[in-house]
């Protein structure tokens, strides 16, 4: 079944009418691929009025895409402009775009014109709009003589600008010599045309830098007026001026002011006039002097401003209307009002509509013999013109096509052929513009084909649409179908929609909604599909939300967020204060799901919000947070409020009455709510149920009864605190009996044996028994058969058995409640079915694939449903190792392995076999009930693999060259051994690996010497086995060879070089005549040693050791001299030359100048040698005892130190 477009008819929620127009966009964008024939298509042009920078080279863009690539020529003024013969323009190849090179020569001026960009190839010609290209021009102001202007405090006045035009035209502001802004209000303002206007002077006006700038945008340039003069003078001022030439009585009068209505400084007259284009912003504009100042104030006559679209700037003196259309054409009146009187003027604006689309003509693809039309529909004020043009040239002397038929707008094509292919052009123009639009018509014969990539996962969260895009493309148009999983059929239209793009919509995606979908696109000629997959995730919810909060000043408060998503998507939780990021305070605490304010402040009151977003979806909520003032003393007493009192029930009917109560101490905090609860004393005597809750300012509340309960109820008050302890119990009121409300729920059948029926549900309660007598009927039809339903009525149970059923059989079932006034209403009929038994017949055609040494893969066929005899759950495989011939003898003892593979899967995988083995295996149906019977065994064999490591390797019998090796074969051979391999290489005393040496050794072979190795020497050994599958893995040890007495003795003591292998030949050290001399010449050196630095100790520490032991004194003193300022510490080691290596590990001096304790006592370091001695290669210590003096103090000591460029800094910290 073909899934079918949406009708128009339906009406579609509010909340999918973007989603709509976004697929209508969608299907407008539609394409030819490029690797088909087509005609030109315009992909960018420059705008129709091109304003050029003269100080930058022109570039006039065109730039077309089609197949072949389309050539591109320009005219110029209406005539054809060759680029060729003119060496500053330059056209890339491929591309249709002008650069005209002024930046070396020539001038901008000289290529002003209009342009226009042809692109043509086979099939057609597409053109490009008219670009009128001029270059932006910024004139200096005419020079003026600008004389001072002086007038009297409260008269009116107007500087004008009249800035230079320039194009674009400037944008005019007005500054003083400081490039300060001159601040401007209801009385002093600058109108439209850039002039500043005052309503009345003040003497606070004065001043000489009255200044007019034209900011020129394009050019990045400003242009300045010469500054204006003002000065405003009192009436004392005034009449001290004219006191020397004027008679006593022609005095102004001492009242500063003179008062006056408002008078239009612009417009001028009653009425005028105000003509604007469609689309653009009206600005209508009434600046009035008068004094006091006056206010302005807008109306339109016959209607009513635009509330969306009206903005009042410059102090409400300017009215501005955006998006303007002609339903905005009438007379608008401003009036400037003061307390001495009112003035109005009205504007008649009228709407002019430069061209506009209604339909513009759409690229059209048609296949040979097929029909089509091109529309092209606009609409202005005044009415455009429609006019049409055939591959650029206008269409009444184009080549005829007898295809083609022209009425009006519309262009009609009839039986097209492969020639009917070309651009046409459609211009609508009036006074006001025009319009151009390319649409090209493409005669092809192609097979569909899919665009849109396969196998693309689209994620949606549930209970949202779904969109699963199949862009296609075809010609004829294919017909679109689209289908669920790998054997479904095709998707109906009253769950799915299908938009004319291709694009799948499921309104409602549920959980069952996941899996892929296959998309097939069918024409005359051919079909293409392509898969996608859908997954439906979780929604986002919050579930527990932030609370309101009330906190005083000073103390902490926290905001719980808890949210709940899904886990296959990435959650991130943000927190806002008033819809804004919250303060940079440290006060602010986020963790996790928490947000926490430390010592609150006044600022801090507000509404928090917690986002909750994930790639697909988010949800908030908010709390509000209120500071108060810390508690006064003696602090009032918050808590929660004291339980209500007096409950009362009147107006007593059979479903409902009414409770009254007293309100308790709200203790300092204003009751919010109140909460009822009601006890069952006949069901559920003790137990308090929530029956309703009723604002803090209610104390009665009318509530619902249901039948048959003897009802009691209590209060309880809530305030921000929390909430009271109960109130006293009402009196109790019994209902009146009625029949059930409602029937059981959680009803189920099925079967415990083959022959029965199990029919379950859960009962009612005694709140729903709505009466006395409580109980089940329970109905029962087999479905697909010929008998009626079939009932019994049962007390008040939960199961009902039916015997005598067949095995596994769809059964219809419904329970109604019943009592002794009546039945509930018809229950719902559910599914269920009789007992299951177990399979009757084995899965056949078993086969099995070795893939590889450890992984085997088995098919089998389907078992008939039928014989199934119940709920399929799966396929059970048993496979066990056996050994070849005695398979069924030894079958008792064998290890069984057992795979169950869920649903009707029909093949799986067999993982953890042992390479080189014989198996068998057979497969089981499996039901509710059990397993059915076992297919017949298959046997197969695993290749062989690799070995595992040899068991174990010993070295034994070193001597001086040569070690024998012992080894086990490998626990798991895997296969037939083919070799082993023996790799080994000497290390030396620094560990460094010598050259590797290789050795194959028979498979049958369990021990090896290895000769001529060198003596004393430790050799590491690699030993693997090998089968024809491969190399195992490998077993190491290292072991040495035995030393040579003869060669050592003299040099090293006999225990040197020993190893794992060592001989057992040992000699006595301390009874050596060489070992006791040496130690002899030891001790003597060292004697000598301490004679000479105890002597020239005595001499006055004219050495470096002086000045570590003094450092020694005291490890915490700062090594710094007081006496003369310099710095006499120890270099640490890390400071001194690269080249310097440390004496001895741990040695090293710390970076703070200071001696450890810890060092080793017996450094030459600590015996003041310095930083400068090293170690030879032999280990013998050379270094130098005195370094060069840099200064000489006066008690004779000197630093042993040389000046370093390490040290020279430390002398200026």
């Amino acid at each position: 079944m073909q899934l079918k477009i949406m009708p128009k008819k339906k009406r579609l929620p509010a909340g999918r009418v973007a989603l709509i127009l976004f697929l209508c966009q969608m299907i407008s964008a539609l394409e030819v691929p490029l690797d088909l024939v087509q005609p030109p298509t315009i992909t960018q042009q420059s705008p129709k009025d091109y304003i050029i920078d003269p100080r930058e080279n022109i570039v006039i863009q065109c730039e077309a895409k089609g197949k072949p690539p389309p050539s591109f020529s320009w005219t110029r003024n209406g005539t054809h402009f060759d680029i060729d013969k003119d060496p500053l323009v330059t056209m890339q190849p491929g591309s249709g775009t002008l650069t005209i090179n002024i930046m070396s020569e020539g001038k901008a001026e000289t290529y002003e014109g209009v342009y226009q960009c042809t692109a043509r190839n086979e099939r057609g010609a597409a053109i490009s709009n008219n670009i009128v290209v001029r270059p932006s021009r910024s004139p200096l102001w005419t020079k003026e003589k600008l004389e001072p202007i002086t007038l009297r405090n409260g008269q009116s006045l107007v500087l004008p600008c009249r800035p230079p035009l320039g194009l674009p035209p400037p944008i005019i502001f007005w500054m003083d010599n400081s490039f300060q802004r001159l601040p401007q209000s209801e009385r002093v303002s600058q109108g439209l045309n850039g002039d500043l206007y005052f309503s009345n002077v003040l003497p606070e006006d004065t001043r000489e830098d009255y200044i007019c700038y034209a900011r020129f945008n394009h050019t990045q340039t400003i242009q300045q007026k010469q500054p204006i003069s003002v000065k405003v003078i009192s009436v004392d001022e005034l009449n001290d001026t004219i006191a020397a030439n004027l008679s006593d009585t022609e005095f102004y009068s001492a009242k500063p002011n003179r008062e006056r209505p408002p008078t239009f400084l612009t417009p001028e007259g009653n009425t005028s006039n105000k003509e604007e284009l469609r689309g653009n912003v009206l600005s209508l504009e009434c600046i009035a002097e008068g004094l006091p100042t006056p206010v302005i104030y807008w109306i339109k006559e016959d209607g009513t401003l635009p509330t969306n679209r009206t903005f009042y700037r410059n102090f409400k003196k300017t009215l501005q209307i955006i998006q303007v259309s002609e339903a905005d054409s009438g007379n608008y009146q401003c009036i400037a009002k003061n307390a001495l009187g009112a003035i109005h003027h009205t504007i008649s604006v009228t709407v002019k509509a430069a061209p506009y689309w209604i339909l513009a003509p759409q690229n059209l693809v048609l296949s040979p013999g097929e029909d089509g039309s091109l529309i092209c529909r606009a609409n202005g004020n005044p009415k455009p013109r429609i006019s049409w043009l055939s591959n650029g040239v206008p269409i009444e002397i184009a080549p005829d096509d007898p295809s083609r038929k022209i009425d009006g707008d519309t262009i009609i094509f009839s039986n097209v052929q492969e020639r009917s292919s070309a651009v046409y052009q459609c211009n609508a123009s009036n006074e006001y513009g025009y319009l151009l639009a390319n649409a090209f018509v493409n005669v092809l014969a192609e097979p569909p084909r899919i665009l849109t990539s396969a196998n693309t996962l689209y994620q949606v969260i549930a209970n949202r649409p779904a969109l699963l895009d199949c862009a296609f493309f075809g010609s004829p148009l294919p017909t679109i179908e689209w289908f669920k999983g790998a054997k479904g059929s095709a998707l109906r239209d009253d769950i799915y929609v299908l938009h004319e793009n291709g694009t799948l919509e499921i309104p409602v995606a549920q959980k069952d909604s996941t899996g892929t979908y296959t998309c097939v696109a069918r024409n005359k000629l051919g079909m293409a599909k392509n898969e996608v997959h859908l997954e439906i995730k979780d929604p986002t919810r919050i579930i527990k939300q932030p609370e309101y909060a009330v906190v005083q000043r000073g103390s902490t408060v926290s905001f719980e967020c808890k949210v709940k998503h899904d886990h296959t998507l990435t959650l991130t939780i943000t927190w806002l204060k008033d819809n804004g990021e919250l303060p940079s305070d440290g006060r602010f605490t986020v963790d996790k799901d928490h947000l926490e304010v430390a010592d609150v402040r006044d600022s801090d009151g507000g509404a928090y919000t917690c986002v909750a977003n994930t790639t697909l979806d988010m949800v908030s909520a908010s709390a509000v947070l209120s500071v108060v003032a810390p508690t006064p003393t003696p602090a009032p007493i918050y808590d929660v409020p004291n339980p209500p009192f007096d409950l009362e029930l009147t107006d007593q009917l059979d479903k409902s009455v009414q409770l009254s109560w007293t309100p308790g101490d709200d203790n300092n905090s204003p009751i919010t709510k109140f909460i009822i609860e009601y006890e069952d004393a006949m069901h559920e005597a003790g137990l308090w149920h929530h029956q309703t809750e009723v604002p803090g300012t209610q104390t009665t509340a009318q509530l619902k009864l249901s039948p048959y309960v003897n009802y009691s109820f209590r209060v309880m008050a809530v305030n921000s605190l929390g909430r009271s302890l109960p109130s006293e119990p009402s009196e109790q009121y019994l209902t009146k009996a009625a029949e059930p409300d409602t029937n059981p729920t959680a009803v189920e059948g099925l079967g415990s044996e083959p022959d029965n029926l199990v029919i379950t549900w859960k009962p009612l309660n005694g709140f729903e028994s709505n009466g006395p007598g409580l109980q089940y009927k329970v109905s029962w039809l087999q479905k697909d058969g010929d008998d009626e339903w079939a009932s019994v009525v049962v007390a008040n149970v939960s199961k009902y058995i039916v015997s005598g059923t067949p095995t596994f059989v769809p059964y219809l079932i419904k329970v109604q409640a019943l009592n002794d006034v009546g039945f509930a209403p018809e229950p719902a009929v559910v599914m269920g079915h009789s007992g299951e038994d177990l399979p009757m017949v084995a899965p056949g055609n078993v086969r099995v694939n070795v893939v590889n040494s450890t992984l085997a893969e088995v098919h089998w066929d389907p078992v008939p449903l039928k014989s199934i005899r119940g709920h399929l759950q799966g396929y059970r495989i048993y496979y066990w190792k056996a050994q070849e011939g005695s398979l069924k003898r030894n079958r008792r003892h064998i290890e069984k392995k057992i795979l169950t593979f869920q649903g009707s899967k029909t093949h799986g995988m067999l993982p953890g076999l042992e390479p080189f083995s014989h198996y068998a295996l057979n497969v089981r149906v499996v039901n509710g009930k059990g397993e059915g019977p076992a297919s017949p065994d298959r046997v197969f064999n695993t290749p062989e693999g690799v070995p595992s490591a040899p068991s174990s390797l010993k070295i034994v019998n070193p001597t001086l060259d040569s070690l024998t090796l012992e080894w086990d074969p490998p626990s798991r051979p895997n296969g037939i051994l083919t070799e082993y391999t023996l790799k080994y290489q000497p290390i030396n005393s620094t560990h460094e690996l010598g050259p590797l040496v290789d050795l194959k050794i028979p498979a049958n072979k369990t021990r090896w010497t290895l000769k001529n190795l060198n003596f004393s020497t430790r050799y590491k050994f690699y030993f693997y086995a090998q089968t024809a599958a491969g190399s195992g893995s490998q077993i190491t040890e290292e072991a040495v060879t035995t030393v040579d007495e003869g060669k050592l003795a003299g040099i090293l003591p006999p225990d040197v070089g020993a190893g794992k292998a060592m001989a057992s030949r040992q000699v006595d050290i301390a009874t050596q005549g060489w070992f006791i001399g040496l130690m002899c010449a030891v001790a003597l050196l060292i004697l000598i040693l301490l004679i000479v630095c105890f002597i020239r100790r005595n001499k006055g520490g004219k050495y470096p050791v002086k000045e570590k032991e003094d450092a020694h004194a005291d490890p915490e003193i700062q090594p710094m001299k007081e006496d003369d300022g310099t710095f006499g510490e120890y270099r640490s080691l890390e400071s001194d030359a690269e080249d310097h290596k440390p004496l001895k590990k741990g040695s090293r001096t710390p970076s703070d100048r200071t001696v450890k304790k810890e060092d080793s006592d017996d450094s030459l370091v600590d015996y003041g040698e310095g930083v400068n001695g090293q170690f030879n290669e032999d280990g013998s210590f050379i270094g130098q005892y005195s370094g060069k003096k840099e200064k000489e103090p006066a008690e004779g000591n000197e630093s042993s130190e040389a000046p370093s460029p390490v040290n020279a800094m430390n002398s200026f910290v």
